[in-house]
């Protein structure tokens, strides 16, 4: 769940492998960003910039958080907007309730923003809740990985965990 207190704009962003399309409606659903972007740093920067610069807090939804959509989640952080992003199943039954047949960016962008700003409990935070520490002068240490063990039972194997230091 994501903390919509304060936001001046949520940016709602369909990404893809060559451009974007991104979406930003106020709090009171007022369009003020629709346009196509290319996949580029710069880009991203500027607009994420243009948009905290007259609206203050910025929301930016990504609906890839892994793979196409870490580059436009870091450079939204990285620039101090907040970062979400929604799980796909519930995107797809939200995208249902919109009106039309056709899939476009422009569409999906929409429905992405639009979740965000009427159901805030549908995105999820970008924020890292894990870190791996590095010990001062070490390798960062990492819990033992499970072996699997042939149980000699028809093919099925268990899961044999090293014991603990």
């Amino acid at each position: 769940m994501v903390d919509i207190d304060g936001v001046g704009v949520f940016l709602g962003l369909d990404v893809g492998r060559h451009a974007h399309h991104g979406h930003g409606p106020t709090p009171a659903g007022k369009r003020v960003f629709d346009t196509p972007l290319p996949n580029g740093e710069l880009h991203l920067r500027a607009v994420s910039g243009k948009l905290k610069a007259e609206f203050g807090t910025v929301l930016v939804v990504v609906d890839q958080p892994a793979s196409i959509g870490a580059l436009p989640r870091t450079v939204a952080r990285d620039s101090g907007c907040e970062v979400a992003c929604p799980p796909g199943l519930a995107m797809h039954r939200i995208a249902g309730l919109h009106p039309g047949e056709a899939r476009t960016d422009a569409k999906d962008a929409a429905v992405i923003a639009d979740a965000a700003r009427t159901m805030p409990h549908t995105p999820r935070s970008g924020r890292r809740t894990a870190r791996i520490t590095r010990p001062p002068g070490g390798r960062p240490t990492l819990p033992p990985a499970p072996c699997a063990v042939p149980s000699g039972q028809g093919g099925t194997d268990r899961t044999v965990y090293p014991p603990s230091a």
